[in-house]
């Protein structure tokens, strides 16, 4: 085993170890303690300290759960959605042409909850347009975006239809996030309650000066007229779909984060995207630049401002592929791929001194072989400690 790998070995374990510590505790008592002194970049519109847990009135929320061969995970996603209290929740199962036993088990769920309805696609139609078509079969005020293998945690939709009751320009609201494995159900972390409004366009600004998504997806409650106006996933886009639909939510109300309790449990698979230096990056560059392309496309025309925070985005997407072309130039591989891309996106990137740096490293590395390892761990170091600086961040503040 080479230094380096030795090296990403032990910095990958210490990132996971310390990660796993950050979500145990981020929710919690500590969660304040934590984020104190990482400097939040958003200045929040509203701040309530110790708000209602529920609504007032009983909000109706549709909960749409698009589910393709996952028959196996409906009934304990279902069973985290029909226990909801303090609202009243509906739930529509589209199947997407499942080749598993999903329709059956679906169908057998709705026979057993009053609340629980079945869509069934004649054909795989995809995750955009089974969500598309299941929210218009809905009838809520509010709609949720589940994925069929993941849960919500008990109040996690009374606490987001208190915020929606009592702020009615906020369009949508998130919280944190605990993400498992394909195993035991985490235990989901409930301390003392906050809610943050950021007016919605500062918050998109946010967006497209980081060009990385704060959301998951299944933390997510927005309202539904809401989509009625801006149009809900946009079908051309495959892999960053909801991505591009909170962003243009954004762009046309404010924006509020739950603080103090897991608002989703996110299931991750062995097939899963691997959150690994250099893994699935192109993919993943390229989708948010789709994302952030059709974002500018739909609602560009409701903002002032529309062309600076699209080069703004692009810029911050330029930086990330530099990030991931130096890397990839430390472990001795070609950067072509993400100097090209950073190019691609953002054309004034290939004359940042950053790219001329990088190509020059790689020519160096290409040519020393091991030489010069000191100074590729101290820049994996700190890359890898500036990625988790921005992890305490989201993980404190959603952002």
């Amino acid at each position: 085993m080479s230094t380096g790998t030795m090296g990403t070995g032990v910095l990958d374990r210490a990132a996971a170890a310390w990660r796993a510590w950050v979500d145990r505790n981020a929710t919690g008592g500590r969660g304040a303690a934590l984020g104190w002194w990482v400097r939040s970049p958003l200045a929040p519109r509203t701040v309530r300290r110790r708000p209602p847990a529920a609504p007032e009135s009983r909000t109706r929320v549709s909960v749409v759960v698009p589910c393709y061969d996952y028959g196996r995970f409906l009934p304990q996603t279902v069973g985290s959605l029909v226990s909801q209290e303090g609202v009243d929740v509906e739930v529509i199962i589209v199947d997407d042409a499942s080749t598993d036993d999903s329709l059956a088990v679906a169908r057998e769920l709705a026979d057993r909850h009053p609340g629980v309805r079945v869509v069934a696609n004649e054909r795989n139609a995809g995750q955009v347009e089974s969500f598309n078509r299941g929210w218009q079969h809905s009838t809520g005020e509010l709609v949720v975006r589940l994925d069929a293998d993941d849960m919500l945690p008990p109040g996690a939709l009374a606490r987001a239809a208190a915020v929606l009751e009592q702020h009615p320009e906020v369009g949508l609201v998130y919280g944190h996030p605990q993400h498992f494995d394909d195993g035991t159900v985490p235990r989901p972390a409930l301390g003392d309650l906050t809610w943050t409004v950021w007016d919605g366009r500062a918050w998109l600004g946010e967006r497209c000066r980081t060009g990385v998504s704060c959301i998951t997806s299944p933390e997510v409650v927005m309202r539904s007229d809401l989509l009625k106006d801006v149009g809900p996933l946009d079908p051309e886009l495959r892999f960053t779909m909801d991505v591009e639909m909170w962003l243009r939510l954004a762009a046309v109300r404010d924006v509020a984060y739950v603080g103090g309790a897991d608002q989703a449990l996110h299931r991750e698979h062995d097939g899963s995207l691997s959150v690994n230096e250099g893994s699935g990056a192109l993919l993943d560059l390229r989708a948010r630049a789709d994302a952030y392309d059709r974002l500018f496309a739909n609602v560009g025309d409701r903002l002032p401002d529309a062309q600076s925070l699209h080069d703004r985005a692009r810029a911050a997407l330029a930086r990330d592929a530099l990030r991931y072309a130096a890397a990839a130039a430390d472990r001795r591989e070609s950067p072509a791929d993400y100097l090209e891309l950073a190019t691609e996106v953002w054309p004034p990137a290939g004359d940042w001194r950053w790219t001329g740096r990088v190509r020059r490293r790689a020519e160096r590395s290409r040519r020393a072989g091991s030489a010069g390892q000191v100074g590729v761990t101290v820049r994996r170091v700190a890359r890898r400690a500036r990625a988790e600086l921005m992890y305490l961040r989201w993980a404190t503040s959603g952002l």
